[in-house]
């Protein structure tokens, strides 16, 4: 029966528009966690599903279809459990900050938001100076307190000198990551999920790894100070924006950014 598209409703273009939409937010997740393949696998699969059952009406071969169709749904949550449990809990979340990149939860004056995240800025600028490596997670709508128990609990006010005092090299903390949450040093020395993309320029560390391994399993906006080499890096959703000035940093922690440089 030839398809007729004077047929479709408004229900029917909703439907294709919201499968569109699922579609876009899967590849991005497959994407991001370097699962990319098996994503590309996966339509290949429900294409040829679809043609046997569908349109060829191919009734053995179809059943056959059908069966590994279910297994497969089961054999994809366990596979992708960690993907699965992330976006369970995104939507769970009962803490939604109005802007992705602003630090500060609710509506805070200009004044308030600059002091509460120069003691950030400053700090990453004299360790990059110094050359001193640093990874800082600010936590946003996805909670970190599986991550923070792998650290010790600071539980202090955001402080310019602690900070500092935290990623000195001789520091027994120095080589975790640090968390920020509600305005205040929860953790430090942390270890954080590594990032196993493959599209990772060569010349960045296990810091930055690890910086981009948390963007992909939560939202949070991790900062990075390269021991190598002093530059300052963000990674945020599965993305790099390297070598910042101090300006952008600022601009970054407050504001939705527009991209410098991605990896």
């Amino acid at each position: 029966m030839p398809f007729d598209i004077s047929i479709l409703t408004i229900k029917d273009i909703i439907d294709i528009l919201l499968v569109a939409y699922l579609l876009y937010k899967t590849y991005k997740l497959m994407k991001s966690s370097g699962s990319i393949n098996v994503f590309t696998g996966i339509l290949i699969f429900i294409v040829i599903w679809v043609i046997v059952s569908q349109v060829l009406q191919m009734r053995l071969l179809g059943s056959i279809f059908d069966k590994l169709v279910s297994v497969g749904v089961i054999a994809l949550i366990i596979l992708f459990q960690d993907e699965i449990r992330h976006f369970l809990l995104t939507l769970g979340s009962r803490h939604r900050s109005n802007s992705l990149f602003r630090f500060l939860k609710g509506n805070r004056k200009e004044g308030n938001q600059k002091e509460e995240i120069m003691p950030i800025v400053m700090a990453c600028l004299n360790m990059s100076k110094g050359k001193v490596g640093a990874l800082i997670v600010i936590e946003k709508s996805f909670p970190l307190d599986d991550i923070a128990r792998t650290g010790d609990i600071i539980d202090a006010n955001i402080n310019q000198r602690l900070i500092e005092n935290i990623f000195f090299k001789n520091s027994p903390l120095h080589d975790g990551a640090m968390i920020i949450s509600n305005k205040r040093i929860k953790a430090a020395g942390c270890i954080l999920p590594v990032s196993h993309n493959l599209n990772i320029p060569k010349e960045l560390g296990l810091r930055h790894r690890a910086a981009l391994g948390i963007s992909q399993e939560t939202d949070a906006l991790s900062i990075i100070v390269s021991e190598e080499t002093g530059g300052i890096s963000i990674a945020y959703q599965g993305e790099f924006y390297l070598r910042l000035s101090a300006e952008e940093l600022e601009r970054m922690l407050t504001n939705e950014p527009e991209p410098k440089e991605t990896a």
